[in-house]
């Protein structure tokens, strides 16, 4: 049974737990006229709370941030039921990182959203000065894999810019969103200000056709094409994060046993339902051998199994049918002559009757096997044999996607040399996964996994909307000599002056080099 299916009631989500298959809880889905009313409401929360001065607002916000670690064994308990992940993923993945944004931009957000004043390098007698204010309703359709870090990140950054929020959670795991928002309820926050709506497509489509000045979404590429056109049509600013295939460089000098460490968790985290998982490793021929070797008995000591009951490394898949991309992509592997170095398989932990599939290593894979190439979001990693650091560049970047990539080596210098050369938004040197949890960082994707990004001060000043202010440094005339009338004579001194100031060590040029 599907985490989401209906319990014969096609207006309401049942949710199922992944790891043993019982009912978690349910949630009733939203009708495009409750979305609308969820947007008109949340316009109303906006009008009030974008005139609560900025450093109130981050005061304010602290009181969820506070509730959210007061009730964080909640959280962590619904996030391992709903999603079948293990409870130290639950907290150190997901709790941990939103309470500590939500830390960082009460400090930062004032800082990082304070008026720039532009320095005019020609009309000197002019002020200008680029304000960042709030937008108004920002929308956010969210997946299953990480359904509180990835969602509440963004809506952080809506209201500390003083914009109200309504997210549209993944129809797989709704409940956690469900949980947060009873939370926010609880520290007497305006209600309106932050809200959910639940249900399939057809409720983000309504989210967008709605009203919204922003969306951020996050998803497959085939999804995040047909939300990006509709944004496109409504004339609604967006940010896509459409998955990656991150592949991951083991040059001939690595640290074998980090790297190998790296790999295994990197792969098999979150059961490989991660956007930056490892999903190619391209490691030298000097070390090939020894690192295949070691990546699988380190796989072999995994624990996999119901992380509700059992304390386990690997959890059960979240989303059902992922286990059949599992088995199309092990299959055309192995037919092109892959290497089963373990796993492989579905697989059935004793007393879990759930979704599982077993971490699996495939070795000699190639570049015109699938597993190479498509995104697999599930606990598989295929490794390849290189001849040199340039050849795993080149088949690196061979991939229509760019989110993440990494480069294990003890040379850091030669490591930012090869991270530049890579096409991903974000490189790793000698590390994997973290920089997700960074919220000074910016992050996104290039090609087709995506544009735009999230964390960072750039992304939250563009959570905000931009207003530039020109003003005069002294009174100006009442005639202004560039305004009507024309005439002959005024054009004659404009076009002398246009040599004057522009020609050769012209005088804008001068000016400039003072200044």
């Amino acid at each position: 049974m599907s985490p989401a299916d209906g319990a014969g009631d096609p207006g309401t989500l049942v949710i199922h737990a992944p790891a043993s298959g019982e009912r978690v809880g349910e949630v009733a889905i939203t009708t495009p006229d409750e979305v609308r009313a969820a947007i008109a409401r949340a316009r109303s929360a906006y009008e009030m709370w974008r005139s609560v001065p900025l450093e109130e607002r981050c005061d304010r916000l602290l009181r969820f941030r506070d509730a959210l670690v007061d009730r964080a064994d909640e959280l962590i308990e619904m996030l391992v039921k709903e999603t079948g992940k293990p409870r130290q993923e639950a907290l150190l993945h997901e709790v941990m990182p939103i309470v500590d944004t939500f830390t960082y931009l009460s400090r930062r957000a004032p800082v990082i959203l304070q008026p720039k004043e532009l320095p005019l390098h020609l009309f000197k007698h002019k002020k200008s000065v680029v304000h960042y204010v709030p937008r108004g309703v920002v929308g956010v359709i969210s997946p299953w894999n990480f359904p509180f870090t990835i969602p509440m990140g963004d809506v952080a950054a809506a209201l500390f810019t003083g914009s109200a929020v309504i997210v549209k959670p993944s129809e797989v795991t709704p409940l956690i969103m469900k949980l947060t928002k009873q939370i926010w309820d609880s520290t007497g926050l305006p209600a309106d200000l932050f809200q959910v709506v639940y249900g399939r497509g057809d409720v983000g489509s309504a989210l967008i056709d709605g009203g919204v000045q922003k969306i951020v979404f996050t998803g497959g590429v085939a999804t995040g094409r047909k939300v990006a056109a509709a944004c496109g049509a409504a004339l609604v600013p967006c940010v896509m994060e459409l998955g990656g295939k991150a592949p991951l460089i083991a040059c001939a000098d690595c640290d074998l046993e980090r790297t190998a460490r790296a790999i295994v968790w990197g792969g098999f985290a979150n059961s490989g339902q991660v956007c930056v998982s490892v999903e190619r490793v391209f490691a030298h021929r000097e070390i090939y051998d020894a690192l295949v070797e070691r990546v699988k008995a380190l796989t072999l000591e995994l624990r996999q199994g119901n992380p509700e009951r059992d304390e386990v490394e690997v959890g059960a898949m979240t989303f059902a049918p992922q286990m059949d991309v599992a088995d199309a992509h092990v299959k055309d592997a192995l037919g092109k002559g892959a290497t089963l170095v373990t796993g492989g398989q579905r697989h059935q932990p004793a007393g879990a009757p759930g979704q599982f599939y077993a971490p699996t290593v495939l070795a000699d894979c190639t570049g015109d096997m699938m597993v190479m190439r498509a995104e697999i979001f599930g606990p598989i990693v295929p490794i390849a044999r290189v001849d040199s650091e340039e050849e795993a560049i080149t088949r690196a970047n061979d991939s229509h996607l760019g989110l993440n990539a990494y480069v294990f080596t003890r040379d850091r210098k030669r490591g930012e040399e090869i991270a530049l050369r890579l096409e991903a938004g974000s490189v790793l040197v000698n590390d994997v996964l973290t920089n997700h949890a960074t919220p000074e960082a910016p992050f996104g994707g290039v090609k087709d996994s995506g544009f735009g990004r999230v964390h960072g001060d750039d992304a939250l000043r563009d959570m905000a909307e931009k207003r530039h202010v020109m003003t005069e440094r002294i009174a100006a005339p009442a005639h202004d000599p560039f305004w009507y009338p024309y005439d002959a004579k005024r054009f004659k001194l404009l076009r002398k002056g246009l040599t004057t100031l522009f020609a050769g060590n012209g005088l804008v040029q001068r000016i400039a080099s003072i200044f």
